[in-house]
């Protein structure tokens, strides 16, 4: 045991006496068995390359090229999708703080996409009023699930709403893979004209509107 315990150090010290800690101790790379992608034929941003003609490595995108992704027009302007902006996150920046209001305009189009969004994707448990009776408990599949008209969520704000149908809570699963920012965003807008259907009073109407109820 004792000799072969002596060869297989030997081993080991010739491999890497000869092949090196995978070229990260030498200024030339060592032999590699598995290279693993470590070393690749790549051109590396903002370096001098000459095969374009501006002989640099980075160049602007070829005509015809498609966008990495639409702009979410927002009540302060257009934000990408990969952006770390609070419409993507929730949250206001350098915080943990959820924001308070939807960041997207809260207009007719925007609420007909968050009911729609609502009733494939939220309906199923929350119900279609949004009280916890959907078709799952119904059917004693989920016998807890949260009424969206508790004060607890009533005053939530509207991007920790957001961050709940992002990463999900509890039993609930995220939904950020199945659902797009703008969608998700529909989704709270619907949402809180849901709890004011059930829980707002003549008082939350506009001075007109009231008048018009007496008359």
């Amino acid at each position: 045991m004792r000799y072969f315990l002596i060869i297989l150090l030997s081993l080991v010290l010739g491999v890497v006496g000869i092949l090196g800690f995978r070229g990260s101790r030498f200024r030339q790379p060592s032999l590699y068995i598995f290279p693993d992608m470590e070393w690749q034929l790549k051109l590396r941003p903002q370096t001098p390359n000459g095969f374009f003609a501006s002989g640099l490595s980075s160049q602007l995108p070829v005509p015809g090229t498609i966008a990495r992704g639409t702009p979410i027009q927002t009540v302060t302007g257009p934000v990408y999708p990969y952006e770390d902006a609070p419409v993507n996150t929730g949250r206001l920046s350098g915080t943990t703080n959820f924001l308070e209001n939807n960041p997207l305009p809260v207009t007719g189009e925007l609420l007909r996409r968050g009911r729609q969004r609502f009733t494939i994707n939220c309906s199923p448990c929350h119900g279609q009023l949004a009280d916890g009776n959907g078709i799952t408990k119904k059917l004693g599949v989920m016998l807890a699930v949260a009424n969206l008209h508790d004060k607890r969520i009533v005053e939530m704000a509207d991007g920790e709403l957001f961050y709940v149908l992002t990463d999900g809570r509890n039993l609930m699963p995220g939904y950020g893979a199945n659902l797009r920012v703008a969608d998700r965003w529909a989704i709270v807008a619907y949402l809180r004209a849901l709890q004011l259907s059930q829980l707002g009073s003549t008082n939350d109407l506009p001075a007109p509107l009231r008048a018009a109820l007496h008359q």
